[in-house]
């Protein structure tokens, strides 16, 4: 069964929630006002209507409330702004328990009807005591949120070693799982300050071209065995997985760069 379905995110790079827009025409770029498991929230239409199975959305669809007013986007400045008070009283708090935590963000849900406190630990936290305490102050629910190194640097922001603005806090939705044996394939210095981002974990753009390296690597021969060239047998002593180019080395030490074609065109 297919369902008509909006796709909404709530932060910038945030992950894409799907939501029935009912009989509202809704376009991408346009804000709505929803309803969540965290209650009323305001966010932007990041994929226009169209058809979905039933297979690629949670069932049952939420549908949006309605589209947001120029007062919904002032009351979202105005949770923001009182987000930064509310941090700065936060702090004072951990420090005051003694807390090893650190704070990373704060966030009012829409209709504030909670605060959800983001921050990174070593290990775990009992912050009972804390939660109370932030509640006789704010009067409101209290979440207290612990988060990985990843999460931090996307809510935070910065520039990564290629000088750009971080990926995860521009663009990417969802972490994907990366591994050093991407960086392995695609012949790059093992060393972790090269490979590394500013969380201290993988890079996530290794993950960007690991198909294509892969698919390389089923199609060419390893280094260091011997294939057949049109000027005669020779070793593979180097790959140029990208742009399927292999250094063969034949008799007489003498190296000649091939091209995958030319290889199969000689077998």
């Amino acid at each position: 069964m297919l369902y008509n379905v909006i796709g909404v995110r709530f932060k910038k790079a945030g992950k894409i929630y799907y939501f029935d827009p009912g009989e509202y025409a809704l376009q991408k770029d346009d804000y709505v006002i929803v309803e969540t498991a965290r209650g009323i929230e305001y966010g932007k239409v990041a994929i226009p209507p169209r058809q979905m199975s039933g297979d690629d959305v949670v069932l049952p669809l939420r549908q949006v409330v309605r589209p947001a007013t120029a007062e919904d986007s002032e009351t979202v400045s105005d949770n923001e702004e009182e987000a930064v008070r509310t941090f700065g009283i936060a702090e004072k708090k951990i420090e005051e328990h003694g807390l090893s935590m650190k704070l990373v963000d704060v966030e009012y849900t829409f209709d504030r009807n909670k605060i959800i406190f983001y921050f990174t630990a070593d290990g775990r936290v009992d912050f009972r005591n804390l939660v109370k305490d932030l509640a006789s102050v704010f009067r409101t629910r209290i979440e207290l949120r612990q988060i990985g190194v990843r999460d931090e640097a996307k809510m935070l922001g910065g520039i990564g070693p290629c000088g750009r603005m971080l990926c995860c806090s521009t663009f990417l939705g969802d972490f994907e799982p990366v591994s050093i044996k991407m960086a392995k394939d695609q012949n790059l210095s093992l060393n972790p300050s090269k490979i590394s981002g500013l969380c201290g974990r993988l890079m996530c753009c290794l993950k960007y071209e690991n198909d294509e390296y892969e698919e390389a690597k089923r199609l060419m021969p390893d280094i260091g065995s011997r294939i057949t060239t049109p000027e005669g047998t020779g070793k593979v002593v180097g790959l140029n997985l990208l742009e399927r180019i292999l250094q063969v080395e034949l008799s007489g030490q003498k190296v000649i760069d091939y091209t995958l074609d030319e290889i199969m065109q000689s077998v």
